[in-house]
């Protein structure tokens, strides 16, 4: 198969590239660094992959990469689009600004739909496969992710719809859901905490919390490998799930929250991360 995967510069995308080249198929890795996909390129010598610049929030990257799809390809074009490209932001929402809120969207949720319009021509002629890396945040909202989750709730209603809007073309549209996951994600979003104003609002302990609680989290969590190996399985397999969660586990996350009344989930949530009407107003 024909592969193209975006924000392959590191974490999950790196490892879904390198992982699928190793099985056989031909990648086309993408991202907007420069350097680490040249770092990539020289690591995946010998197996059928090629890096190239592609921002998913820049029209003309876009178009350059459809039309370089197709002359590497000779003409064949992408059978699979995997749209892994993502960050996360990470604060209070009352304490992100519409700027910051669009960024967030114009990468998660824009940018995807943008890259898949460009190639879903060569999608259809080859009755082929999108492949969208969502998360178990598009299921279920924790506090200081709300605008990083809104963005994956987003992408899942876009799936959702899109799965039977191109059923009729013998597209298939698969949802990816990783759970924590020990790559680069996580550094990202602690370097957006650490730099973001919202140190100086009340919510500064919460932050301190939600830290502690992300290390943990990551030193449990397992590596992106984990999703590489659910992205080929969605790939390839005949009759492909509307959803697959990365590590299968995390279905007992959702379960429980599922059966729990909501203020039960929320008061577990906001003791947890010091949301709580004293802890506030002593950090005020």
């Amino acid at each position: 198969m024909i592969v193209l995967v975006t924000g392959a510069t590191s974490g999950i995308g790196r490892e879904t590239a390198l992982h699928l080249a190793r099985k056989g198929h031909a990648v086309f890795a993408t991202g907007r660094r420069q350097g680490a996909l040249d770092r990539l390129q020289a690591e995946a010598a010998g197996f059928a992959l090629e890096t190239f610049r592609l921002d998913v929030n820049d029209e003309g990257s876009i178009e350059d990469a459809t039309r370089h799809v197709l002359e590497r390809t000779e003409g064949h074009g992408l059978d699979v689009l995997v749209n892994n490209a993502g960050w996360g932001l990470v604060a209070p929402l009352s304490e992100i600004g519409d700027t910051e809120l669009r960024a967030q969207f114009d990468t998660n949720v824009f940018g995807l739909m943008a890259v898949t319009r460009a190639f879903l021509g060569q999608l259809k002629a080859n009755k082929g496969r999108i492949l969208n890396i969502s998360s178990v945040g598009g299921r279920m909202v924790n506090p200081m992710m709300g605008a990083y989750q809104a963005t994956k709730y987003a992408v899942e209603a876009l799936s959702d719809a899109l799965r039977m809007e191109l059923a009729a073309f013998d597209v298939d549209v698969v949802l990816v859901e990783p759970g924590p996951i020990r790559s680069g994600f996580a550094e990202v979003s602690k370097d957006v905490i650490d730099q973001h104003p919202a140190w100086s609002s009340p919510y500064a302990p919460s932050l301190r919390r939600f830290t502690r609680i992300m290390d943990l989290a990551m030193r449990y969590a397992p590596g992106p490998e984990v999703v590489a190996r659910t992205v080929e399985r969605a790939m390839t397999s005949r009759w492909p799930r509307a959803r697959y969660l990365a590590p299968g586990r995390q279905w007992l996350t959702l379960a429980l929250v599922r059966a729990l009344p909501t203020f039960v989930v929320d008061g577990v949530m906001r003791v947890a991360l010091g949301l709580t009407r004293s802890q506030l107003e002593l950090a005020t």
